[in-house]
């Protein structure tokens, strides 16, 4: 494999933050070679034997990308699930989409899991969201590291007091402490150094992603649901099922639902009552070569109804399939690690309230090469609650284009 030039300078750069600080942290855009870069610091590094760990559709794709490095040392790749299966006898650890270590204000059991692998261990970072909901998701991730520029704060609260800015919110009528106000410039000052920040313009990409809101008009049944839904809290199915929202965030959860045509019952039995978003696709994009990303388990189901024979769930086929393929995905899962890059366009039936989400799923058909723009859909219903969840997303993107700004 012939490294890009830029590909190649960052490897050398990770290489001496390794040797002088035992910690790099690729902040690169999505979709500009972090895999392919980091293994190449691990074999610069002199590396024997890399633990990479990342999510678990991605491992396919990884394991492809380092047979055609040519295998410079011994490699296991893992998800994140799996961290307990791991020994500390690693000489590296490649950390593949680092910001999900980024919960606060207790470490998640990955992150525990990571602290007992990686103690010792010289690690790299690698995301292009490196903290996409606010600069208190740094912390654990560093945590994990021997090495973390705040090695002095053995938990989150004590850090908190140094960086943060006390703060309350109210969360359904009860006031808890909000831990997401922070000390920016004093946070980024603090890890800098161990940053390596790259954009898609740097590297040469041509296409970039071009976002499409569009607004479908509500069913009658839809908007016959939400009127119950939100005045009875509650709904008697024809079958004997019951949907309940008779808590504010179960009453959000199902809004959500409904907004798309599909809904949760207390027995775990998902319905599917409306295919308004499902119909306007197949109509809309007849012909095409389609990637979708869903949210609910119900609204895969509706997309299968209607592309049934057509739909690849491994990316790695769909990209070798024809031009009327239909890859489909739940978000979270899908959104990181992925290549879709033989896609037409993108087609989001439904928004999910991260962050993450946004950026990451976004970007799956960008590649250096790709030269027709990589156009993203989204489907929202008229007065429904999925142009409010945009918005509040779209309020959170300054805390990753910080770290690509000049």
């Amino acid at each position: 494999m012939q490294l890009r030039d830029y590909q190649l300078n960052i490897a050398t750069q990770a290489n001496e933050l390794l040797c002088t600080f035992k910690v790099a942290y690729l902040a690169m855009e999505v979709r500009t070679g972090k895999t392919i870069s980091s293994m190449y610091a691990a074999k610069l590094y002199g590396a024997k034997r890399v633990l990479f760990v990342t999510k678990k559709k991605a491992i396919g794709s990884i394991k492809k990308d380092f047979e055609q490095m040519g295998q410079p040392f011994d490699i296991y790749v893992i998800n994140y699930e799996s961290l307990h299966k791991c020994e500390n006898d690693f000489d590296l650890i490649i950390l593949d989409e680092a910001h999900c270590l980024g919960q606060y204000p207790q470490p998640s059991q990955r992150v525990k899991e990571l602290k007992r692998i990686c103690v010792g261990k010289p690690i790299i970072y690698l995301s292009g969201t490196p903290s996409p909901e606010g600069y208190s998701q740094l912390f654990h991730q560093f945590w994990v590291s021997s090495f973390s520029p705040w090695l002095q704060f053995k938990k989150f609260y004590d850090w908190h007091k140094e960086y943060g800015i006390p703060a309350v919110k109210f969360l359904y009528n009860r006031q808890v402490n909000d831990y997401s106000k922070t000390k920016k410039e004093a946070i980024l000052l603090d890890v800098e150094h161990l940053m390596i920040s790259f954009t898609q313009q740097q590297a040469g990409f041509e296409a970039f992603v071009e976002e499409e809101i569009i607004m479908l008009p509500m069913s009658d049944k839809i908007a016959k649901s939400l009127k119950i839904i939100k005045r009875d809290k509650i709904i008697n199915t024809k079958d004997g099922s019951v949907i309940l929202a008779d808590t504010k965030v179960k009453e959000m959860q199902k809004v959500h639902q409904i907004c798309s045509g599909t809904v949760k019952c207390e027995d775990s039995k998902a319905i599917v009552f409306d295919m308004t978003k499902a119909e306007y696709i197949k109509e809309k994009f007849a012909g095409k070569k389609i990637a979708i990303f869903y949210k609910y388990v119900a609204e895969g189901t509706a997309l299968i109804y209607h592309f049934n024979d057509r739909i690849i769930l491994d990316p790695m086929a769909f990209n070798l399939a024809g031009n009327d393929a239909v890859f489909i995905s739940q978000i979270q899962s899908g959104r990181e690690g992925i290549n879709l890059s033989s896609a037409d366009c993108l087609i989001m039936y439904n928004i999910d309230f991260s962050a993450v989400s946004y950026w990451q799923a976004r970007a799956r058909m960008q590649t250096k090469d790709r030269v027709a723009p990589a156009k993203v859909y989204w489907l929202f219903t008229t007065g429904g609650i999925e142009e409010k969840i945009y918005e509040k997303v779209m309020n959170k993107k300054d805390y990753t284009l910080q770290y690509y700004r000049s």
